[in-house]
């Protein structure tokens, strides 16, 4: 008995000495990150930050003397640290390029980001990998290049802006009441994309702002689906099987998302259409078979995701940033007067802004395009991307990366970096994206030579398809509100983000609207 018990005392003598031993060579190893406890790793400072998850990620990277690449574990225990705990951030362009190009074979979604979202966007193009992800790719390509797309998406948007969001926006200069501009421009963009993708038009975008029923589930649904990210996955799955907190109300928002997509899928493949869906109906995949209802749905879906939430939440950033700096505000103005005055006759100036301008006109919108995407710089839609390393591997900087770990790029952080852009990184100045060539006063919009410094359409082959499409859009509802009102926040209103798949405000954006006079 006495020497069972001796056995017992120095295999838990020992236990503890490994794992201490083994702790705190990782804890050396990771002394550039977030501060790691046994068992438990970064978990705790990770809880006490998610409600800034994405500012306290740029404030690792400023503690660490301005290194663009850190790592963190959120479960310090051996083999599960690298396996399910352990992570890269990264924030370095050169990184970046080496997960989304350089070696995009060993970089994929992976199975962790794969079963989070599962639930929410299956096997959209957005949530899917090699032959899956392929085929959809090849087929969206086809279709995001034609003439009638991009014609389908003038008509949609001059559509909306003509009829539902000047006349709302009208209503609120008359009675001086307050709007939340984000809420408006979420139901404009959710308007249009339906519309591109099913060809129907749910009409939340209308006098009396009806809730959507689709509309809130969606919104739901992304945000719990978010969450699954910011804790070891066990977490989740537990009380998935339980049923409760944020599981609870993802079940119950995915049954109206499901019901939705399935009577609008249902309805396309009765009576095709000129949209989205009616073609990927028609397209057959590599083994020469259609697309399953299963797969239309996702499909359809992961559209949605990718044309509603960005564009607005972009123009959310945009309107905010505009408010709080008049100057680039007149620049805009004045660009779009110029290109009027030629379209459309210097005389009676005041009517420029009850037609919305058509996309050739935007097209010529060189400062609006740089104030836009200075704004992505600062705000991007998405925020971050997580990828899966199937191989062990060294990033330019030097950086191991272990097989099976994650690797979280943040396009946030990369905006933020003075390494990266400068002292003035944290200035908005549209100017950064302008250049003088002939030297003759005008300018052309112009990117960086580096294009992984501006990540907001991602990168590589995963690079976004509706980046033309979005500019264009974000121009025409930006040209139209600057042209006809002046926006101003609500006093002691709060802008802050929200942590979710993409940039949200938290709060909303609240405004008064007044008229304005050219």
């Amino acid at each position: 008995m006495d020497s069972l018990l001796i056995f017992f005392i120095i295999l838990t003598i020992s236990s503890l000495a490994y794992y201490l031993l083994w702790f705190y060579v990782l804890a050396r190893k990771l002394i550039d990150g977030p501060k790691i406890w046994p068992l438990v790793g970064s978990l705790p400072v990770l809880i006490a930050n998610r409600a800034r998850f994405h500012d306290w990620i740029v404030g690792n990277f400023h503690a660490t003397g301005g290194a663009t690449t850190y790592q963190v574990c959120t479960i310090a225990l051996p083999y599960l640290a690298y396996k399910h705990g352990f992570a890269t951030v990264t924030c370095h362009p050169r990184n970046i390029e080496h997960i989304l190009k350089t070696r995009f074979d060993n970089y994929p979604k992976g199975e962790r980001w794969q079963s989070t979202f599962h639930d929410l966007l299956g096997q959209g193009i957005f949530n899917s990998d090699g032959e899956t992800w392929l085929i959809q790719r090849k087929t969206a390509a086809l279709e995001f290049t034609t003439k009638t797309l991009r014609q389908a998406m003038a008509r949609w948007v001059s559509q909306k802006i003509r009829s539902c969001l000047l006349v709302i926006l009208d209503e609120a200069t008359k009675n001086q009441t307050p709007v939340d501009m984000q809420d408006l421009l979420l139901r404009l963009t959710f308007d249009n994309i339906c519309g591109l993708t099913f060809g129907k038009d749910p009409e939340t975008l209308s006098p009396q702002l009806p809730e959507n029923p689709f509309a809130l589930a969606f919104d739901s649904a992304t945000e719990a689906t978010m969450q699954r990210l910011l804790y070891p996955s066990i977490f989740w799955r537990v009380m998935k099987i339980v049923n409760i907190g944020p599981e609870a109300r993802l079940r119950k928002s995915l049954a109206v998302v499901e019901n939705y997509m399935a009577e609008a899928t249902e309805a396309r493949k009765e009576s095709p259409s000129d949209d989205l869906l009616s073609r990927f109906i028609k397209k057959r995949d590599n083994d020469g078979q259609m697309f399953s209802t299963s797969d239309l749905k996702n499909i359809a879906l992961n559209f949605i995701l990718a044309g509603r939430d960005t564009s607005s939440v972009a123009l959310s950033w945009f309107f905010h940033l505009i408010i709080k700096h008049p100057q680039v505000e007149e620049k805009i103005i004045d660009e779009i007067s110029s290109i009027l005055s030629v379209t459309r006759g210097g005389e009676n100036k005041n009517k420029w802004a009850e037609i919305p301008l058509t996309f050739e006109e935007t097209d010529k919108l060189v400062y609006l395009k740089a104030a836009l995407t200075e704004t992505l710089r600062l705000y991007p839609s998405v925020p971050q991307d997580l990828k899966c390393a199937l191989s062990d591997d060294v990033l330019p900087d030097g950086t191991f990366v272990p097989a099976g770990s994650i690797v979280n790029y943040s396009i946030y952080s990369v905006g933020r970096m003075k390494s990266i852009w400068g002292e003035d990184c944290m200035e908005f100045k549209p100017e950064r994206w302008l250049s003088n060539k002939d030297g003759d006063g005008s300018f052309e919009f112009e990117p960086p030579s580096d294009g992984y410094k501006f990540m907001a359409f991602n990168g590589g082959p995963r690079s976004c398809l509706g980046k033309d499409l979005a500019y264009l859009q974000m121009k025409s509802v930006a040209a139209a509100v600057l042209l006809r009102y002046r926006l101003s926040l609500v006093p002691g209103h709060c802008v802050e983000q929200k942590i979710s798949l993409t940039l949200f405000m938290k709060n909303g954006l609240k405004v008064f609207v007044q008229s304005r006079k050219l």
